[in-house]
């Protein structure tokens, strides 16, 4: 350890802007295919064969390799530095959608949709780039930089979605994940900014002291952190179901009318990510503000009253607009309050980790959401028992954040253990 430490502190440590532009620019990448991965369903589906239930699994395999691959990729960014970790992503990423498109069987279609982009987005995540920007910014301007990197993924999410629509309808569906697998060789590019930055980084020693041990045995049993872990839960269950079936679902109500050259859906999961980056924007401003636990209790409220209007209203493609822009002003308006809450609670040091132990909670939402999703529309022919269970989860999830304390653990004991 001693021995690198002169070359570590002759490292030229690039300015936080830079990071920061760094980081958002691979979060766009990142969070851009996955995000379209409903647009691929049918295509997927009318070529090959297979029902929804096929596709809904490769989906839920996806988010669960992406939950379980979070918290390792995190401490391992915290230990040994953010690069590593997204340059492997971006490799991981690209080969998985190249797999997915060339899979002739569900077997590969599990393992490249599912498992290998699902480790791929995992290692180029929000929490891995969130966590380097929470050690290059002062406290009180982590809120803000949380919601601009999530609005960065938001951004992706919005060009994205034409783009992919764009490439399946003049190239075709499977060349369509192959320009998209070269896209995310991208990030390794992207990435060199932050190379080294975890240990470049200044932190509080008592941060640095701190093992992984003493962290994950602190914040297991802590309070708040477990309300967290169980909000968030359900902020997985609720976008992975809408990311994954909100299309397929459109087509089943019979509104495939084409507005400006593009279906509906693509412009629902479109506007999604646009109004998403505001959203994300205006979280991260006023959690600055004002109580981060209030603000996700009634984030959680707005999105059970969003889809509960949206199924008992009429259902045009007005309202399936109207029903986007909503849900994207809340779509991950979630991402930069959570993760400033578990700064406020635990710091910087392992952050990753312990943020990518919320995520993995997500993730587990993410893989019920949308291979229920699939499961119960093939069983019923309909997504509405899905629909209300959501509604149900955000009511849960707003009773859980509402007594979360917004304030630092006391660490003095668990440092002495």
């Amino acid at each position: 350890m001693t021995s690198d430490q002169p070359s570590q502190t002759a490292r030229w440590t690039p300015p936080a802007w830079m990071i920061i532009l760094s980081g958002c620019c691979i979060a766009l990448l990142a969070f851009g295919p996955r995000s379209a991965m409903g647009l691929f369903q049918q295509p997927i589906l009318d070529s090959r064969g297979w029902g929804s239930t096929t596709f809904g699994l490769a989906i839920a395999l996806q988010n669960l390799a992406w939950g379980f691959g979070q918290p390792v990729f995190g401490a391992l960014a915290d230990r040994f530095g953010a690069y590593r970790s997204l340059a492997a992503g971006g490799l991981c990423y690209a080969l998985g959608l190249y797999v997915m498109g060339v899979a002739e069987t569900p077997l590969w279609l599990h393992i490249g949709a599912g498992i290998l982009v699902g480790l791929g987005v995992a290692a180029g995540s929000f929490g891995i780039i969130l966590s380097v920007f929470a050690r290059h910014v002062q406290p009180e301007q982590r809120s803000f930089v949380f919601g601009l990197g999530t609005a960065a993924g938001s951004a992706g999410m919005f060009l994205f979605s034409p783009i992919s629509a764009g490439l399946i309808a003049n190239f075709g569906w499977v060349n369509a994940l192959v320009v998209l697998s070269a896209m995310m060789l991208l990030i390794p590019v992207l990435a060199v900014p932050l190379y080294g930055n975890a240990r470049n980084a200044k932190l509080p020693q008592e941060q640095i002291e701190q093992s992984i041990g003493q962290a994950l045995t602190e914040a297991m049993a802590h309070k708040s952190y477990l309300l967290l872990i169980s909000g968030f839960f359900v902020c997985g269950f609720q976008v992975a179901f809408i990311t994954a079936h909100f299309p397929k679902y459109i087509a089943d109500i019979g509104l495939n009318d084409q507005i400006m050259g593009y279906n509906v859906a693509v412009w629902a999961i479109a506007l999604i990510g646009l109004f998403n980056i505001f959203g994300s924007l205006a979280s991260g401003i006023i959690g600055q503000k004002y109580s981060k636990p209030v603000l996700l209790a009634l984030l959680y409220v707005g999105r059970s009253i969003a889809v509960t209007a949206f199924l008992l209203l009429p259902q045009t493609p007005s309202s399936v607009i109207i029903f986007a822009i909503v849900m994207g002003l809340l779509w991950l308006s979630t991402v930069a309050p959570t993760n400033a809450l578990v700064a406020i609670m635990f710091g910087t040091r392992h952050l990753g980790l312990l943020g990518g132990v919320v995520f993995f909670s997500h993730q587990i939402g993410s893989f019920l959401g949308v291979y229920s999703g699939g499961y119960l529309r093939d069983v019923y022919g309909s997504y509405d028992v899905v629909w209300w269970l959501g509604v149900a989860l955000g009511l849960f999830a707003a009773i859980v954040h509402w007594p979360i304390r917004e304030q630092p653990v006391a660490r003095e004991a668990a440092l002495a253990a």
